[in-house]
């Protein structure tokens, strides 16, 4: 079964970075994201002006994440939005959420898996959008 990851966790793992809690996660569980929190790393790693996802890091640490995105490993899943597109309307439309929000319930959903994000980014629109829709939600600590 795999996980839907947000944009700090997937981060993480190719940072070679992992806490105890996203370890432990991974071990039950196959990393799999969304193409907007793919997109956001990667405009993080691209402009890095401040923020918390890669603002602090040094410009060859943000440049080899960049290589990582650029060639992400086979093994982390990102769920086409073609198959969610229509999900993600209905979502959007029934609860408060955005555009990335609406797409990462909408995949933890198709995928049956838990939607985890770092407690740093924990929103309450999209907790309890997916708690509405049956989605596991669950926030992990660095």
């Amino acid at each position: 079964m795999s996980a839907l990851l947000d944009d700090h966790l997937l981060r993480d793992i190719l940072a070679d970075d992992l806490s105890r809690s996203l370890s432990t996660l991974l071990r039950r569980h196959e990393p799999a994201t969304t193409n907007l929190y793919l997109h956001r790393l990667c405009k993080s790693v691209v402009s890095a002006r401040g923020g918390a996802l890669t603002g602090a890091w040094l410009p060859e640490r943000r440049r080899e994440l960049g290589r990582r995105l650029s060639s992400l490993p086979r093994e982390i899943q990102v769920v086409p939005m073609r198959t969610l597109a229509f999900r993600m309307a209905e979502i959007a439309d029934a609860h408060r959420v955005s555009t990335l929000g609406a797409e990462a319930v909408a995949a933890a959903q198709s995928l049956g898996g838990p939607l985890c994000v770092w407690e740093g980014d924990d929103g309450p629109h999209i907790r309890s959008a997916a708690v509405a829709v049956g989605v596991a939600y669950r926030t992990l600590a660095r």
